[in-house]
C-alpha cells in the first residue's frame, strides 16, 4: 500500500521492499533509490551485465521494468494502493551502454477516482541526455 514517507525515508523504505523480494522485484537489487515522495521517485542505476543485449547496450525490456516498478514506486509514495497496469508505454531516445550511469525518474501526474498516470524519464547521470520517456496508466480503485 502507499506511503507518506520522504526523501531518505521513502529511499529506505523501497530499498526494504527491493532487498527482501524473492519475486520479480529481485530484478531491481542493483537500483539505488535516491530520493522520493509526494508522487515521486528518484533512482540510479550503473548499467551493468545483467542489464545488457548483445551489443552491450541496456535492454530494451529492461529499460520497461524501470518504468514499470520506478513508476510505481512514485505512486506507492502517495497514500493509495499500488494499482494495476492498464498500459505502459515507452519511447527509445538514446542508448545507455554497459557501464553507463543511469538516473531515473518518476512522477505522478494526475490521479483521478480509478486512474493514476505517472510520467518517467531515464537519463545519463554525466550529461542529462535523454535515454527513453515513459508513461504508466494505472488502474487504482480497490474498495
Amino acid at each position: 500500500m502507499g506511503t507518506r514517507k520522504k526523501g531518505l525515508e521513502f529511499a529506505k523504505h523501497i530499498t526494504e521492499i527491493i532487498t527482501k523480494s524473492t519475486g520479480f522485484e529481485s530484478h531491481l537489487q542493483k537500483v539505488k533509490i535516491v530520493d522520493g515522495g509526494d508522487g515521486a521517485c528518484t533512482a540510479e542505476l550503473k548499467v551493468d551485465q545483467d542489464h545488457v543485449n548483445l551489443y552491450k547496450f541496456m535492454h530494451g525490456g529492461y529499460i520497461m521494468t524501470l518504468v514499470d516498478m520506478i513508476t510505481t514506486y512514485a505512486l506507492m509514495s502517495k497514500p493509495c494502493h499500488p494499482g494495476v497496469s492498464v498500459d505502459l508505454s515507452v519511447n527509445f531516445l538514446n542508448g545507455a551502454k554497459l557501464g553507463d550511469d543511469v538516473v531515473i525518474e518518476a512522477n505522478l501526474s494526475k490521479v483521478g477516482k480509478y486512474l493514476a498516470f505517472i510520467d518517467c524519464t531515464l537519463k545519463h547521470k554525466k550529461d542529462d541526455s535523454v535515454i527513453a520517456k515513459g508513461t504508466h496508466l494505472k488502474y487504482i480503485k480497490f474498495d
